[in-house]
């Protein structure tokens, strides 16, 4: 067991300093960093509560909603900051790659805009993990952030460059994304010992800690669920009663997924979903991907006004058309666009939902395979869910051998292994 901890803190070191090359070779300041801007001062003041809002969320948030495992408390919030502060990194190399040397430049910006960026790279890396928690090493959890950040990424440009599809909440591109190849993972990486960890549920004191990330599981993950299948449509001028509409279909479909349907996935199709994922961001991303879809196909300007051109820019008209002519008259519209109509932009909507399953689907069934080389040090058995896999835990109320296995357990533990199993 040291052999593995040393070995994952060398591998860890070494992808530092190979980001720390790249950032010397391919990144630099961008122009709103610089001391003589000529970005305003207030653009990077105005985004800067968003940047903070979001990064709470990615590095507390995330990591305090996976405490709830009884003696996984360590693990998940020490894992959860060490993936974030690596997804960050690599997700700014991807993404300057893919938009900014691929295009020509030598080199990608680094300010405040990509810091964004980068916090939703690693919201989505975070939201895999924890279908995957307990069940995973740091270093299948560092290989998996390479490979999926790369996948998201790829995926997200196709969606909205090439497509045109929009999703302002990232409830596609992130959500369902994040879910589904975290959930092929799961699957892949199933072991029919798992069932001998005794370490998976909550006690008390663990749920407690998990409340600064959530509440209790069906409440607030409804509640998360309402915010995740309006994600796609938040931009888009909804009537208060569609988004009341949307937010309890979405809570119901968490707590029905609560229920019935992870115990059924983890049953029948040997998925495991330690946090259940696919409850709280995998359907209700589809239902916002879906809605999005909807409301693109009935939009238009009698009722939407200028709104459907900014909302939907490839709905423009084309230059050099009359319609376009008479769209800057009226709304004062510079670009122009492709012409789509709202019900072809509805079909692209859908278009990218699918597109964005297949690639997390099949992306993470491909990643799971990878990780199960031994190279990568697979956590199996009563090994599962348990700190004292890569960590010294001293005072746990059950002694342990040189193997890990428990071999005491004094009473106040037991109860409340009573109380988590009941």
């Amino acid at each position: 067991m040291n052999w593995r901890r040393t070995k994952f803190s060398i591998v860890a070191i070494v992808l530092q300093v190979v980001f720390i090359i790249i950032f010397g070779v391919l990144g630099e300041y961008g122009e709103s960093a610089r001391a003589k801007s000529p970005t305003p001062a207030y653009d990077v003041a105005s985004m800067y509560p968003y940047f903070q809002d979001v990064h709470v969320m990615i590095f507390i948030g995330f990591g305090f909603l996976m405490t709830f495992l009884k003696r996984y408390g360590f693990s998940a919030v020490s894992v959860n900051l060490l993936v974030a502060a690596f997804v960050l990194q690599w997700a700014y190399i991807v993404r300057g790659i893919i938009h900014h040397v691929a295009h020509g430049h030598a080199k990608f910006p680094v300010h405040l805009g990509e810091m964004l960026s980068a916090d939703f790279a690693a919201a989505t890396v975070l939201i895999s993990f924890g279908a995957v928690l307990g069940k995973t090493s740091p270093s299948q959890l560092l290989v998996m952030a390479i490979i999926e950040v790369v996948l998201s990424q790829v995926n997200e440009w196709i969606g909205l460059d090439k497509l045109g599809a929009v999703d302002v909440g990232e409830s596609m591109y992130i959500h369902a994304f994040g879910a589904y190849f975290g959930l092929a993972v799961a699957r892949v990486l199933h072991n029919e010992k798992a069932q001998e960890a005794k370490s998976e549920g909550s006690v008390y004191h663990s749920d407690i800690f998990s409340m600064v990330g959530k509440c209790t599981v069906h409440v607030q993950n409804a509640t998360l669920a309402g915010g995740v299948a309006l994600g796609t449509s938040a931009n888009m001028p909804l009537q208060p009663w569609a988004a009341m509409l949307i937010g309890c279909i979405a809570g119901v479909i968490s707590v029905v997924g609560y229920q019935y349907i992870t115990p059924f996935l983890d049953s029948k199709l040997k998925i495991h979903d330690t946090c259940g994922v696919n409850n709280l961001h995998g359907m209700p991303g589809i239902l916002a991907g879906i809605v999005g879809a909807i409301f693109a196909a009935i939009a238009n300007t009698d009722s939407w006004g200028e709104s459907m051109y900014e909302i939907f820019p490839m709905t423009v008209p084309m230059v050099n058309t009359t319609e376009f002519a008479e769209a800057q008259a009226e709304f004062s519209v510079i670009e122009p666009g492709a012409g789509r109509s709202s019900g072809i932009q509805g079909g692209y909507q859908m278009l990218a939902l699918v597109i964005t399953l297949v690639v997390a689907i099949i992306g993470g069934a491909v990643t799971g395979l990878l990780l199960r080389l031994p190279c990568f040090d697979n956590v199996e058995g009563n090994r599962m869910f348990d700190d004292r896999e890569f960590f010294i835990v001293e005072a746990q109320g059950f002694p342990h051998n040189e193997s890990g296995d428990e071999t005491i357990e004094d009473g106040n533990d037991t109860k409340m292994r009573m109380l988590s199993d009941n």
